[in-house]
């Protein structure tokens, strides 16, 4: 099944951090991915994503302003199941 692509926005690129504005499309996904860095991400939207990794298939439920951590080498697949646009904030530690 072909997705349509999320748009990443990079708002600010240094020595220490990459933040980049993730906007997805009812449908859209990332791709596969993994992350060479540790990041966090803000949620600006509250729902459902759902995460592809090689465990299987996860939907975790993010609110609007709750922050969360992953540390680097995550590997995924994350896809907006919902009818309506996601949008979150990553930051990416350099």
């Amino acid at each position: 099944m072909q997705r349509p692509a999320a748009t990443p926005t990079i708002q600010l690129d240094n020595d220490t951090v990459r933040v980049t504005e993730w906007r997805f499309a009812a449908g859209a996904e990332t791709g596969w991915h993994t992350h060479a860095m540790p990041y966090v991400v803000v949620p600006m939207t509250t729902g459902p994503l759902l995460l592809e990794t090689n465990e299987g298939e996860q939907t975790s439920q993010l609110t609007l302003g709750q922050a969360y951590f992953r540390p680097a080498g995550v590997k995924h697949n994350v896809i907006n199941p919902s009818d309506h646009e996601f949008v979150f904030v990553e930051t990416e530690i350099k």
